[in-house]
């Protein structure tokens, strides 16, 4: 088990929290109330910093919920907060709904999972190794 280590950076935050036992990503709360009109998007403060145990990274998700009943979801996701960021988490939302959507405050806007990462060398190369799929990527395998 890690620690999650987590400042209040507005007293009337609300820490991450998961809703349910053995859920991979746990919730992150607004700590503002904005509207995002239809086709726009906004940066949201979740008035919290986090340090991150060693070796691993943040990333910040959709809910499914948002997505489905008001078409609202992460811009760049997942998005990540790597293990030195020492700032306030904020979340791009995207509102691709026809209607304004109004973001309140401690409601919950996005998913945080904490992930392993990996310290790896950039060595270039002339050739790389041969494999299956190759070059093949974008539908290159087909619909069916």
């Amino acid at each position: 088990m890690y620690n999650l280590k987590i400042k209040r950076l507005n007293g009337e935050a609300k820490l991450p929290s998961f809703a349910h036992i053995g859920d991979a990503g746990m919730d992150l709360y607004s700590v503002e109330e904005i509207v995002i009109e239809s086709g726009e998007t906004a940066l949201v403060s979740t008035g919290i910093a986090i340090e991150l145990p060693k070796n691993t990274e943040a990333q910040v998700r959709p809910r499914s919920g948002l997505a489905l009943k008001h078409s609202v979801t992460v811009l760049n996701t997942p998005g990540t907060i790597d293990e030195g960021y020492r700032g306030e988490l904020r979340v791009i939302l995207i509102n691709h709904g026809k209607e304004a959507f109004k973001v309140e405050k401690h409601m919950k806007i996005a998913q945080m999972l904490v992930k392993p990462t990996y310290a790896v060398n950039i060595e270039e190369v002339e050739e790389l190794s041969d494999s299956e799929r190759g070059e093949g990527g974008f539908g290159s395998t087909g619909l069916k």
